[in-house]
């Protein structure tokens, strides 16, 4: 039934969002920098615009405004530079609270952004950043709306990244991050520098919420196809070792919660949200007609002559080349649907097309799923 397989899926999305926890980041620097158009353009929607509620106040000016698997802590009526104290006060009060809470309830990395064209990096800048580390956060300095012409970064903006390096300050990779985070459509200066930000900070994130941070950015579809193939191979081994194990009913059915939770999270990191993916999910896969061992089963009569599996029963090597074909052809349907490209009739999804799209792409990723079968 399709109410059973929904509600399945919806019960494994829910586990994977709390799984995937939340990747919190601290963004400072002086007023007019850029720090929400660099957290807009890594991130998408402006937080603000789809933010959960009202903001955390973590101090009477630290506030975490919240989206899904993303977090910024910011200030707000404080000015770096006159207020600094007052910043560090907060933060250091916010930190020591934190770690006593879960992971996803931490703050995990500072970015701190200076104006490229800002033409010198001054004294208490040093100090905050020399404070951030001391606290114990990894500290990514980023200059904002730095020009780029001929692939040679404007001279203001090198000078001021010779100063920082200068200082041997305790940042990540041991410079700044040069970034234009818009195209300029009057100058036609093209955006540049973001990729690199994002893969310094996944790089420096904590193991526990770097799905969490592939799955809030929108720029690189291929650290999401990355952490998909890990979530496919780990149910791959899930499910060879459960179909490996005798059990009194049909090794098949046991299936169906790994898969499920397979699909969830590549969900998850392509910002699938529930509504969107359980559509999909149904749309893509026919047990969603049935129930229990007879939907398990069914999954075999994706691929075109590969027979049935008497009662149910299935080998290692099936169930893990069945869990492989499935979740790499549901990656490609995840990938498609962040590009906005399957297929719709009259401006909505095409069911039909959708499960076609699926099953042919299981279909040739099985040309032996028969042969092992009758070993």
């Amino acid at each position: 039934m399709t109410q059973w397989f929904t509600e399945s899926f919806k019960a494994e999305f829910d586990k994977q969002a709390v799984e995937l926890g939340r990747v919190n980041i601290a963004v400072f620097g002086k007023t007019g920098v850029g720090k929400s158009t660099l957290v807009n353009a890594i991130f998408g929607e402006p937080l603000a615009a789809t933010g959960i509620g009202a903001p955390v106040t973590m101090g009477s000016h630290l506030y975490l405004d919240q989206r899904g698997t993303l977090g910024i802590v910011d200030t707000r009526g404080l000015e770096l530079g006159k207020d600094d104290d007052q910043i560090i006060k907060e933060l250091t009060r916010a930190l020591k609270d934190s770690r006593s809470k879960p992971i996803s309830e931490q703050i995990h990395i500072a970015w701190y952004c200076i104006r490229g064209m800002d033409r010198r990096f001054e004294e208490f800048e040093e100090r905050f950043i020399r404070t951030l580390d001391d606290l114990g956060l990894p500290v990514l300095v980023v200059l904002t709306q730095v020009p780029m012409r001929d692939g040679q970064f404007h001279p203001d903006a090198v000078e001021v990244a010779r100063q920082i390096e200068a200082k041997n300050l305790p940042i990540v990779g041991g410079r700044p991050f040069m970034t234009y985070a818009l195209r300029d459509h009057f100058t036609g200066q093209p955006p540049y520098g973001l990729m690199e930000v994002l893969g310094a900070t996944f790089h420096v994130a904590p193991d526990a919420v770097r799905g969490a941070l592939v799955a809030a950015q929108t720029i690189d579809t291929k650290l999401k196809a990355t952490q998909s193939h890990q979530a496919i191979g780990a149910a791959v081994t899930g499910a060879a070792a459960a179909a490996a194990v005798p059990i009194p009913f049909s090794s098949a059915a046991i299936l169906v919660p790994i898969q499920l939770s397979m699909m969830a999270r590549i969900s998850h990191l392509h910002g699938l949200g529930l509504d969107k993916a359980a559509l999909l999910a149904v749309a893509s896969t026919s047990i969603a007609t049935s129930a229990g061992r007879a939907a398990a089963s069914s999954l075999l009569k994706f691929i075109p002559g590969a027979g049935t599996v008497v009662g149910g029963v299935i080998n290692a090597s099936v169930a893990s080349s069945l869990t492989l074909a499935m979740g790499e052809a549901w990656l490609r349907v995840c990938q498609l649907s962040l590009t906005g490209s399957l297929p719709t009739v009259n401006g909505k999804l095409d069911t039909t097309a959708v499960r076609q799209l699926f099953e042919a792409e299981m279909a040739k990723r099985l040309p032996h799923i028969r042969r092992d079968q009758s070993n």
